[in-house]
């Protein structure tokens, strides 16, 4: 695959750019073979809230430029200049601009969409699931009401669509991953969490026994690690804070889960793709360390 050097977004300095961009050069040329990721069975994605502050075309850029190949969209994004729009509000014209610069970019898939809203109203929670469907995505992420249950496990079986409970900090109606468990008991296994282990730091909680806790309902992640576990901390680079990154991976790799590990970076928002450059430096050699372990 040939990927042409990206125009980068104002604020992003030439050095970078450049650094990023051969290491992007360099995973797109190895792309044919297996990664230990792929054996594990995991797709590294980028969540475009990391670049929340750009256009997403630029998001995609910075995305291709870090040699990670899934993106997932936020519920808004920026189409030009700074407003930001809600993400299921964009006209065809914008949707099918948004997929090519997709493939131009040689993004594989946009894997999941959301934080969304998803009500008990089965016309309004149909058509999220129209748009996520328009735009090949398989996977919601939302803090349905319990209310709207019934008719969000309807349409995910209508759909063949998953749908990943996500938890905000306390005191959001999911901050702990027992209201998650409550909230799927006796439901369909489309239904299960999108484990924000950022979030879960900062309500205290340690993230390596929540994801213990939600052992098979985890579908996907908003994967992060931070200074410290506290309200008010921030993120780091993957591996170098409190939230026991590596041990979070192993139970990953021990439920034998499938799926997407989304960085969503949360700071540093003018510059840190450096710093996501870490978190997938990081991600690569422990994927590979896991596979040897299995080995």
């Amino acid at each position: 695959m040939q990927i042409s050097k990206p125009e980068f977004m104002n604020g992003i300095v030439t050095n970078t750019a450049a650094i990023l961009f051969m290491v992007a050069t360099a995973c797109f040329n190895g792309s044919a073979a297996e990664t230990a990721a792929d054996r594990l069975g995991w797709q590294l994605t980028i969540h475009s809230y990391t670049f929340q502050k750009f256009p997403i075309f630029d998001a995609i850029d910075e995305t291709a430029a870090l040699g990670v190949q899934y993106m997932s969209l936020s519920g808004g994004l920026i189409l030009q200049g700074t407003n930001r729009v809600d993400t299921l509000s964009l006209s065809p014209g914008n949707r099918a601009a948004i997929k090519k610069k997709l493939r131009e970019a040689g993004i594989i898939k946009l894997v999941n969409l959301g934080v969304v809203k998803l009500p008990a109203d089965e016309s309004q929670s149909r058509k999220v699931f129209e748009f996520a469907r328009e735009m090949g995505i398989d996977t919601l992420v939302s803090e349905p009401e319990p209310e709207a249950m019934d008719t969000v496990e309807k349409l995910c079986k209508q759909y063949g669509m998953k749908v990943a409970i996500h938890n905000h900090p306390k005191p959001s109606r999911y901050w702990n991953p027992d209201t998650v468990l409550a909230a799927v008991k006796g439901r369909s296994p489309l239904l299960g969490a999108c484990a924000d282990t950022g979030h879960w730091q900062r309500s205290g909680l340690d993230p390596v026994e929540c994801l213990k806790k939600l052992d098979g309902r985890v579908i996907t992640l908003h994967f992060k690690d931070l200074a410290e576990r506290d309200p008010k901390s921030h993120d780091v680079p993957w591996g170098t804070g409190s939230g026991s990154a590596k041990a979070m991976l192993q139970e990953l790799k021990r439920q034998n889960f499938k799926g997407p590990v989304c960085v969503e970076y949360e700071y540093h928002w003018e510059n840190s793709s450096p710093e996501i450059a870490e978190c997938v430096k990081f991600f690569n050699k422990t994927c590979e360390e896991l596979v040897r372990e299995t080995n």
